[in-house]
C-alpha cells in the first residue's frame, strides 16, 4: 500500500452498531438510510436553486454546509463536509478514505440519540419529500464492465447457444467506455431512441424508434482519487480508489445493437441514457456486509498475477440483494403497485470492484475523482433472478405476464422500472440505497 493512503478496506466500527439510535424521526429501522448508513449526495431544498452537499438520514437530509455554519465539525471532518458543500461531490470523492471517514464518524457521533448537537444540528436537516435531488458528480468518464457471469452465458446462448461465453471472459474483465453525457438522475424520464433497425430477413436496415427497449440491473460504482497517467493501480490498492456505490440502469435499445454492435461494439444502443441513484453509498456503510469471492467452477483458470490478490479474495465482494420492479401505465391507472420482476444479488459478480479498477489501469489508463464504473448486469444463476428482459423473455420469445393482464416482450411507452438495493446480515443493522426510477417516454 502506497504510503500516501489509508487501509483499503474499512473497518467496521461504532459507526456500524446495530443498536446505535438516532433522534431524527423514522431514521430508526428505516429500510434505506438508517444512521448505519449515512449516505453522500446533492440536493436542492424547496425554495432553492443551487445544489448543495447533503447526507441523507431516515426521510430527511442533512445540510452539510449548514451544519459547518454550524459548527459542528473541526479537523478532517471538517475539511471533508467543506469539500461536499459544493455543487458536485468530485471535491469530497478527491479527498479519499480519511476524511471521509472523519465525516462519517463526526456525522454518527450528531446524529445518535442523545447527541449533545441535536440543537445545532436539527435546524440544519431538510425533508427530503420536497427537495430535488441531482447527480452526485460530474461524471468525467463512463465505463461499463460485463461481470454479471450469469447474465453474460443467457446473452451469449441467445446468439450462440453452443458456446455462450467467449474465450476471454474468464481471463479478462470486459469492459467499454460509455457516455457519460448521458448519465441522469433517478426520476428523470427516458425517451425512446431512434436508430438503425434490421430484421434478419431485410435486405437493408430502416430507421425507426427502438422496438426492443429494456433494462440493464448494474452496480454503480463512483471512483475517487485518481491514478497518474502512465501508472497503473495494484489490486491490493484498488479499493482505495472508491469513493462509493449506486444503483445504475444501463438502458439499452436491443435491436439497435444487433445491428451496430459489430466490429467495434456498442454505440447508439447504448448512449442515449443511463440512470443512477442520487445517494453515493460509502465503502464504510457497506463494511458488515463484506464477503468472500465466490470460488469460481472447476476448471475455471485463475485470475493472472497482475489481478489477484488473496485479501481481495478474501473480502472483496458483496451480499447485496437487487431488485427490479415494473409499473406500467395500465398498472398506474388500476392502482396496481410495482411488479417484481427480477432479485438478484451482487454475490453474482465474477470480477470483484478492485479487480475492475486494476484491469482499468493495469495499461496505465488514469481515472480520476467522480468517474463512474458500471458493473454490468447482474443475473441471478435461476430464471427469477435475471437482470433484462433479453434474458427473462429468451430474446423476446416467451413474454412475460403482468398483474395487470399486460404481457411484455420489451418496454413500451410509459413502462416505469425501478431499481432497488438492499444489505441485510443478521448481526448488523440493514441498508439501502434509494430508488433508481425513470419512465420510458415515446420517441421524439
Amino acid at each position: 500500500m502506497s504510503d500516501d493512503l489509508p487501509p483499503a478496506r474499512a473497518a467496521i466500527d461504532a459507526t456500524h452498531d446495530p443498536a446505535l439510535r438516532c433522534w431524527v424521526a423514522g431514521a430508526d429501522g428505516h429500510a434505506d438510510f438508517p444512521i448505519q448508513n449515512l449516505p453522500f449526495g446533492l440536493f436542492t431544498p424547496p425554495g432553492e436553486s443551487t445544489p448543495r452537499g447533503g447526507v441523507a438520514i431516515g426521510d430527511s437530509i442533512l445540510d452539510l454546509a449548514a451544519a459547518a455554519a454550524a459548527g459542528l465539525f473541526t479537523g478532517a471532518a471538517e475539511q471533508a463536509a467543506a469539500a461536499a458543500s459544493g455543487q458536485t461531490l468530485n471535491a469530497l470523492m478527491a479527498l479519499g478514505a480519511g476524511p471521509r471517514r472523519a465525516l462519517r464518524a463526526r456525522l454518527s457521533a450528531i446524529l445518535a440519540e442523545g447527541s449533545a448537537d441535536r440543537d445545532k444540528a436539527a435546524p440544519c436537516l431538510h425533508d427530503a419529500v420536497g427537495c430535488v435531488l441531482h447527480l452526485p458528480a460530474r461524471i468525467g468518464d463512463y465505463t461499463d464492465f460485463y461481470v454479471g457471469i450469469h447474465h453474460a452465458t443467457n446473452i451469449g446462448k441467445v446468439f450462440r447457444p453452443d458456446n455462450p461465453l467467449l474465450p476471454n471472459y474468464k481471463y479478462v474483465p470486459i469492459g467499454y467506455h460509455g457516455r457519460a453525457s448521458s448519465v441522469r438522475v433517478s426520476g428523470t424520464a427516458v425517451r425512446r431512441p431512434l436508430g438503425q433497425l434490421k430484421a434478419p430477413e431485410a435486405d437493408a436496415p430502416r430507421f425507426a424508434p427502438c422496438e426492443r427497449l429494456d433494462y440493464e440491473l448494474e452496480l454503480g460504482v463512483w471512483i475517487g482519487p485518481g491514478n497518474t497517467l502512465g501508472q497503473p493501480i495494484p489490486v491490493a490498492e484498488a479499493e482505495a480508489h472508491v469513493a462509493g456505490y449506486c444503483l445504475l440502469n444501463d438502458w439499452s435499445a436491443r435491436d439497435i445493437q444487433a445491428w451496430e454492435y459489430q466490429p467495434l461494439g456498442p454505440f447508439l444502443a447504448k448512449n442515449f441514457g443511463s440512470t443512477l441513484s442520487p445517494w453515493v453509498v460509502t465503502p464504510e456503510a457497506l463494511a458488515p456486509f463484506r464477503m468472500a469471492q465466490p470460488a469460481r467452477p472447476e476448471g475455471d483458470p485463475a485470475p493472472l498475477p497482475y489481478l489477484l490478490d488473496q485479501a481481495d479474495q478474501n473480502g472483496g465482494a458483496f451480499g447485496m440483494a437487487l431488485e427490479v420492479l415494473i409499473q406500467t401505465a395500465q398498472m398506474r391507472e388500476q392502482g396496481l403497485p410495482p411488479h417484481r420482476l427480477a432479485l438478484s444479488d451482487t454475490r453474482h459478480m465474477y470480477w470483484t470492484v478492485a479487480q475492475m479498477v486494476a484491469h482499468h489501469t493495469s495499461n496505465g489508463c488514469d481515472l480520476n475523482p467522480g468517474d463512474l464504473l458500471g458493473s454490468g448486469t447482474i443475473s441471478a444463476p435461476g430464471p427469477e433472478g435475471v437482470g433484462s428482459l433479453l434474458e427473462a423473455t429468451r430474446g423476446g420469445r416467451e413474454p412475460i405476464a403482468l398483474p395487470s393482464g399486460e404481457t411484455r416482450r420489451f418496454l413500451e411507452d410509459g413502462d416505469e422500472i425501478i431499481l432497488q438495493a438492499r444489505a441485510r446480515k443478521d448481526g448488523a443493522a440493514g441498508i439501502g440505497f434509494g430508488e433508481c426510477r425513470a419512465r420510458i417516454l415515446p420517441a421524439a
